[in-house]
């Protein structure tokens, strides 16, 4: 394999970049590549750049990193660029919110119908939108040849407008996918044993087939409805910790129910205003916590980035082998493995 440049544009999103980068060090069929990681806030790039110099240092492996604040170096010749940016940042977003909020719009002018995902941007996502169609086009500049992977949301209107506007090749790519896992463990199933199908559009995916042991395994989950469900949510309802634990929640179920198919990851995040008229709405549907999206889900989840991004800077410069802290597992994301496949035609 001929060496090949990944370029990360957001990349100061460090929790999720270490993610990606664990994964592409753990992959052996692309050693040696080379890592471009750009952000223009330096002290996320510096954190995110030293985590990833120690766990290569740890892993003794041959991967190159480099970092930088210029976009369109980053992108220069590269095989690969990962766009993981938002413009502005969450709590540019939060302000927005907040000022829709002062003129009666619930959660903001965001929140409609299906999109209820608290950081899918798109009615007031304008800088969103400006900042993607800016990278398509330096890669078409800079990287004609590259294929650019859109990460950032609105994952779907980017991905549209990226492949209708320019000639980059664009893969849109998110992980409510693996929603399936929870549903399988839920049912205590050997996971390892199960196929699943998820089909449609970002934040709005569907069960289209379920097997285990090479059997349909619907009609399990009518079985778990019901025998156990009001069990799961009685416990449920008193122990959540989690806002996003909502994959078996009572919303899940009756959009099941309405629907035909069993809704998936951030799917069930949506699913109209029945689920989200007010916060004891939400709280009926996704238990105490009224789920990712509710007032209290949403700051929950805006203060633990903070929290978590706190925990890995003390790591990184902890003197601890990062490994020990941070074990080298495959965070089960499709951005690395899609890029072996196109690199090692698997």
């Amino acid at each position: 394999m001929d060496k090949i440049k990944i370029a990360i544009i957001g990349a100061g999103s460090a929790v999720w970049s270490s993610r990606i980068i664990i994964d592409l060090l753990l992959t052996e069929d692309l050693s040696k590549s080379k890592l471009i990681l750009m952000d223009i806030n330096e002290e996320r790039l510096n954190l995110i750049y030293d985590f990833s110099r120690r766990y290569i240092s740890e892993l003794k492996v041959q991967y190159c990193v480099e970092k930088t604040v210029d976009r369109r170096e980053a992108i220069r010749d590269a095989d690969f660029i990962i766009n993981s940016a938002m413009a502005g940042g969450h709590f540019y977003y939060e302000k927005m919110r907040e000022i829709s909020e002062e003129h009666g719009y619930y959660r903001g002018i965001n929140s409609v119908e299906w999109n209820m995902v608290s950081d899918y941007h798109t009615i007031w996502g304008y800088y969103q939108f400006k900042l993607a169609m800016n990278i398509a086009r330096d890669i078409e500049e800079l990287a004609p040849n590259a294929w650019l992977i859109q990460i950032a949301n609105p994952v779907f209107e980017l991905t549209t407008l990226i492949s209708r506007e320019t000639k980059v090749k664009v893969i849109g790519l998110c992980h409510g996918h693996l929603g399936y896992i929870e549903l399988a463990e839920a049912l205590e199933l050997n996971k390892e044993l199960v196929e699943a199908e998820v089909i449609g559009f970002n934040h709005v995916v569907w069960l289209t087939k379920f097997k285990y042991n090479n059997e349909d395994a619907y009609h399990l989950i009518d079985e778990w409805i019901k025998s156990k469900a009001e069990k799961y949510w009685n416990k449920w309802r008193v122990s959540q910790v989690n806002p996003f634990d909502i994959q078996m929640s009572p919303a899940a179920i009756d959009m099941y129910k309405t629907y035909g198919l069993f809704p998936i990851g951030d799917t069930v995040r949506g699913g109209t205003w029945k689920y989200h008229w007010n916060l004891k709405t939400k709280q009926y549907w996704y238990g105490p916590l009224g789920g990712p999206d509710s007032e209290i889900g949403w700051m929950m989840y805006i203060t633990g980035l903070t929290k978590r991004m706190n925990e890995l800077s003390k790591i990184v410069y902890s003197q601890k082998p990062i490994t020990s802290l941070i074990p080298p597992i495959k965070s089960g994301e499709s951005v690395i493995p899609i890029i072996d496949s196109i690199v090692n035609d698997k």
